[in-house]
């Protein structure tokens, strides 16, 4: 690269970092709050917390990466403009090309780091998550129960328990399960403890009451009952594998007998094509980015600022391929919608890039009907004296 090239290359970079990392930090931290409850209630450790944000962040990364490369690139070039160094090098006979080649290079390495995040690492670390979130799930069991603590197991199961003494035994435990729309139970008991190898609690010198739904209600007293949570453990124990959790080589070549796969086979379609469309949006936004921002302009002129203009035409591009991938799941008439925006934007991008053309505020159709009547010499331009000549 030359050096012009060099320097815009360098405070590009520098601008998309700052961006980035902001960006990145406030999403990061949203989607892992989302989680510490759950690692909380489980007793997980701090550095389980930080394990879970830390494999969040490559679901992240491809989604910040093209926002950030947007407002970095506009933002340079502006600045670079309002220095009037974009001024001087079109003076100087240097070619568009210079400010274009940097940025293209800059969004060609992004791109291909999209890819491999896209395809690669973040499948791997959407499945750990699952399985940390699973393996948490399955631990509630032996942490839910809290001294004063009326805590939610699973829908319709409640379990509170008055106090906890060492050896893990439980005192004044109390548990209320309407799972069963014909009946309610609600369990008492004095004294109790979790057995983890049965998955059950324990319960001893209680009483169960049975409530029906004519009002009618029984009660049964017992010197030991052993509530049994199998069934949800080993569910909650289960990771959940779907399409976004697959790597492209499975995507392309899904196993039939897949549970996911026999659900929902359209979801790994769309799935793929989002994984072959969407990591060429870095590229893409890079030359959104140089159309409303890459020529030299007086600072009298008239337009919208560049980010502005950058930043709407790519949350409108963003949400139309988000429509469209989410509507392949449901039908294959959206998926060349996926690859269509794009190309068609970019190849937008290009002509307008190729053509050195400028974009301006458009006219109202007051000044475009003033346009006209001057070209068709119907009227006088302003300031012209209106007197015809001898």
């Amino acid at each position: 690269m030359k050096l012009i090239e060099r320097y815009i290359f360098r405070r590009a970079t520098i601008m998309f970092l700052a961006t980035l990392l902001p960006l990145l930090g406030i999403v990061w931290t949203t989607q892992a709050l989302t989680n510490v409850n759950l690692v909380t209630d489980s007793g997980q450790s701090i550095f389980a917390f930080l394990k879970l944000a830390t494999l969040i962040l490559p679901s992240v990364v491809p989604i910040i990466l093209p926002f950030a490369l947007l407002i970095g690139v506009t933002q340079t070039l502006s600045v670079m403009n309002t220095d009037s160094e974009l001024t001087v090098l079109n003076a100087a006979g240097s070619s568009r090309m210079s400010v274009i080649r940097p940025v293209i290079y800059l969004a060609v390495g992004l791109s291909v780091l999209s890819f491999v995040i896209d395809n690669f690492v973040e499948p791997y670390s959407r499945v750990a998550v699952r399985k940390m979130i699973a393996t948490a799930h399955a631990d509630l069991l032996s942490s839910v129960v809290q001294e004063n603590a009326f805590r939610k197991i699973t829908d319709g199961l409640y379990v509170q328990v008055a106090a906890r003494r060492s050896g893990g035994v439980l005192h004044g435990i109390f548990v209320a399960d309407s799972r069963n729309p014909n009946f309610e139970l609600v369990y008492y008991a004095r004294e109790g403890a979790v057995d983890e190898e049965r998955s059950a609690l324990v319960m001893k010198d209680g009483e169960v009451h049975r409530k029906l739904p004519d009002g009618g209600v029984s009660v049964i007293k017992f010197d030991s009952y052993a509530f049994d949570l199998t069934d949800m453990t080993r569910t909650a124990g289960e990771a959940t594998i779907r399409a976004k959790d697959r790597d492209l080589f499975y995507l392309i070549d899904p196993d039939p007998n897949d549970p996911s796969y026999k659900r929902s086979p359209l979801a790994f379609t769309a799935e793929l094509h989002r994984r072959l469309s969407e990591w060429t949006y870095p590229l893409l936004f890079g030359l959104i980015a140089l159309v409303v921002s890459s020529d030299a302009r007086s600072h009298r002129e008239a337009r919208v600022h560049p980010t502005i203009s950058a930043v709407g035409a790519a949350l409108v591009i963003r949400w139309m391929t988000f429509y469209a991938g989410n509507s392949a799941e449901d039908s294959i008439w959206f998926v060349p919608l996926m690859y269509l925006v794009p190309l068609v934007t970019g190849a937008l991008a290009i002509r307008q890039l190729a053509s050195n053309r400028r974009l301006d505020i458009p006219m109202t159709w007051k000044e475009k009907l003033t346009d006209l009547m001057l070209r068709l010499r119907l009227v006088r331009p302003a300031g012209v004296d209106g007197e015809q000549p001898s």
